[in-house]
């Protein structure tokens, strides 16, 4: 609406300023038939060529003579002066408004340059009326042509709108409400096409999410059935174990002193697994129950978990038990049972590896404020890359 402000004003001060400008070269045109005639012409023919001009009288300035050519009588007495010569924009504008609110038909004089160098100066008088009429019926077409412009630009926004926004919006919004109904389906995962390029950013980064969330949700659908899958195993693991305890407490009763001794150490090693079977079936993994907190002699932890281990290495790992006697602490034994056997275990593996025999060595310690137990081997240690990224 302001744009239309802007044109349509100075449209009219110029059509205004055209319309007079085209009465003053009629006025001179039909001046020269006065002048190019030695004898004054009749009374009706002067009539004639002033209302084919639409003024009144015409005087014209030549040579400094100011020379009333063409004249009939005034209707009413001038109400105004417009000077063309010298009008600005804003004068002219100034004038285009008075002209519109004037309801009344006035007379008005018109000074401005005639044309093709017919003199000084041209003036002329003519009434208001049709100035005003033709300026109404110029503003009016001027408006209905803006309202039409207005409509076709407004239809074609609303068309490029719809096809450049609305259209892409909705698309994503049908992605995301089907990709809602089946995230784990790849196949309801967008593919970015728009063709603004803020749009084709938000569709791209949809993408990766849903991919992403695609991607986890497959990942926990195959833990879930590998859940199941370990639930199942130990449950039958759980069985054949049962069984081979039943066997080993037959071995405790042997005669035979070795064997004697070896099985409460094979009992206790069923047992833990067994636990560990009853553990992933009541919580579908393997997760640790709470410590159950004893105190004990770390030394024969440690001495039961390395006989074990140095079995495993079939020699060709030497096992050394620094840990105190009178070592005692308070912890829970099945859960560091398990720790100790993790790190000796990776030890030795990392040992085997070389081809070498090699030694693990475990020791232990105390202080007022905490008991602390290392485990040392002679293996190659852990790489660089992974020491940097080992916490």
């Amino acid at each position: 609406m302001l744009a239309e402000i802007l044109i349509f004003v100075p449209s009219m001060a110029r059509y205004r300023a055209d319309f007079l400008l085209m009465r003053l070269k009629e006025a001179q045109i039909a001046s020269l038939s006065q002048l190019a005639s030695n004898e004054d012409i009749s009374q009706d023919l002067q009539a004639e060529l002033l209302k084919n001009a639409g003024v009144y009288n015409v005087v014209l300035r030549r040579d400094q003579v100011r020379q009333l050519v063409l004249s009939s009588p005034v209707p009413s007495p001038i109400t105004a002066t417009y000077d063309l010569r010298e009008a600005g924009p804003f004068q002219l504008i100034a004038d285009m408004a008075v002209a519109l609110v004037q309801p009344d038909n006035q007379v008005i004089r018109v000074i401005g340059n005639p044309v093709q160098d017919g003199g000084l100066l041209i003036e002329v008088t003519m009434q208001t009326g049709p100035l005003r009429m033709a300026m109404l019926d110029y503003g009016a077409r001027i408006l209905a042509l803006s309202a039409l412009i207005s409509v076709v630009t407004a239809v074609l926004l609303f068309l490029a709108v719809r096809r450049l926004m609305v259209l892409p919006i909705r698309r994503v919004v049908r992605n995301m409400q089907a990709y809602a109904e089946a995230p784990e389906d790849a196949r309801f995962v967008i593919e970015p096409n728009a063709g603004v390029t803020e749009l084709r950013v938000a569709e791209e980064a949809l993408m990766s999410l849903q991919t992403q969330m695609t991607q986890a949700l497959r990942q926990k659908e195959r833990l879930a059935q590998l859940g199941s899958a370990v639930a199942k195993i130990s449950h039958d693991l759980r069985n054949i174990l049962t069984t081979a305890q039943l066997f080993a407490d037959r071995l405790e009763a042997s005669a035979d002193p070795a064997v004697a001794r070896s099985a409460p150490k094979l009992v206790n090693s069923i047992a833990r697994a067994v636990n560990l079977c009853e553990s992933t079936l009541a919580f579908g993994k393997a997760e640790e129950a709470p410590p159950r907190l004893t105190r004990f002699t770390l030394r024969r932890l440690v001495s039961d978990m390395a006989e074990g281990e140095a079995l495993i290495a079939q020699g060709q790992i030497t096992m050394l038990n620094e840990v105190p006697p009178g070592l005692t602490i308070r912890a829970d034994a099945e859960q560091l049972h398990r720790v100790l056997t993790n790190l000796v275990r990776n030890a030795c593996q990392a040992i085997a590896a070389t081809g070498d025999k090699g030694t693990v060595e475990l020791s232990a310690g105390e202080t007022d404020a905490e008991w602390w137990i290392k485990v040392g081997d002679s293996g190659p240690g852990l790489p660089a890359k992974a020491r940097e990224h080992l916490f």
